[in-house]
């Protein structure tokens, strides 16, 4: 397997960081991009305290619950896989190249199709092992709770311990559960819970395996182009059934820039040219597209244009740095903020870590 160190090793060989990939593009690493920042990292001569809110991690213990496939169940074969299991001095490491002072820990939804009891081992000793972790190295990492939501009402109890008890900062969830969307109304209590702790709730996509065979084929498009669709089917629904204003104080945080939703002001046109296809029984409070401004997203979108784009849609207030680590999606996350030249110097230590140290209250 090719791991993160072989893939850096490779992306700063040659000229100015070019490197080949499997699908046979060839990409320019922002070789035109400020030289690297460092920690700590300042804006206008002000310290900023850098946190990214969209970082991997993995646990052993909770893998073996599943037997001889758990690793592979929690993490696939991508590049980076292996380092979800955290090594702290190479993380450590990672994040100091990166100049991130603190990570928001989050594990990707592997046990939802697991039987109720199973489901729930992984989960408390997920949420055991993350508070623990960072309880040891509170000035690096924080983390989003696992939750048990196919059982919703067991969710609502690991939330509130794991916010009340083990120091949690929110949830990581995924974009729907067994094909179930999140607006169905059994997803409520939770909800309601996240809503009640004031605690986010951090949308990470798993795909959708309904579209395998349209996004088999070079490319990787079922997590190039199925992730951020799977996102925006999620998000959507949540707007569209009502369940954001059912839950008006609920904060959710959409991971890769909210995949396609901040592109999509057709959202705005939908039921006015096709009524059939719309409930009127729902009545919004505002046009969908408004919604965006209550929604966070992080900075994973690669290019400053993106950025700008995204800020322009959902307000700079509602971004937040993000990378994917250790997946080498986003390899310089702070230098690709300071290389905006859209954002102002407040805006651009807003979404570098003032804007997630307020919502996170991370001092």
């Amino acid at each position: 397997m090719t791991t993160r160190r072989d893939f850096l090793k490779g992306s700063t060989a040659g000229a100015a960081g070019i490197f080949f990939c499997g699908c046979g593009l060839l990409h320019g690493a922002h070789a035109q991009q400020p030289a690297r920042q460092k920690l700590p990292v300042t804006v206008n001569g002000k310290r900023v305290k850098t946190i990214d809110v969209h970082a991997h991690c993995n646990f052993h213990e909770a893998g073996a619950l599943l037997g001889e496939e758990g690793p592979r169940i929690q993490t696939g074969t991508n590049i980076g896989a292996e380092e979800t299991f955290i090594d702290l001095k190479r993380r450590l490491a990672a994040m100091d190249a990166q100049a991130v002072d603190m990570e928001i820990l989050s594990i990707n939804t592997f046990w939802y199709n697991r039987e109720r009891d199973l489901a729930a081992q992984i989960v408390k000793l997920q949420n055991e092992k993350l508070a623990e972790f960072c309880a040891a190295h509170p000035y690096r990492f924080a983390a989003f709770a696992s939750l048990t939501l196919q059982a919703p009402d067991l969710a609502v109890q690991e939330l509130e311990i794991a916010v009340k008890k083990q120091g949690l900062k929110g949830a990581a969830i995924g974009s729907s559960v067994n094909g179930v969307d999140f607006s169905d109304p059994k997803f409520h209590p939770v909800w309601a819970k996240a809503e009640e702790l004031g605690v986010p709730l951090f949308i990470h996509p798993r795909g959708i395996p309904e579209l395998g065979k349209r996004l088999s084929g070079n490319g990787w498009l079922d997590n190039a182009i199925g992730y951020p669709l799977d996102t925006t089917i999620a998000l959507s629904h949540l707007i569209f059934e009502g369940t954001l204003d059912r839950f008006p104080g609920l904060k959710v945080i959409a991971a890769h820039g909210g995949g396609y939703l901040p592109s999509s002001e057709r959202s705005d046109h939908a039921c006015m040219v096709g009524p059939k296809g719309c409930n009127p029984d729902i009545k919004l409070k505002k046009r969908p597209t408004e919604y965006l401004k209550q929604l966070y997203f992080d900075s994973v979108v690669f290019t400053s244009e993106a950025l700008r784009h995204l800020a322009a849609q959902v307000g700079t207030s509602q971004i937040m740095l993000g990378s994917d680590s250790p997946f080498p999606w986003e390899l310089k996350p702070v230098d690709h903020i300071f290389a905006s030249t859209s954002l102002g110097d407040d805006e651009k230590a807003d979404i570098l870590g003032r804007t997630a140290a307020k919502l996170f209250n991370i001092a």
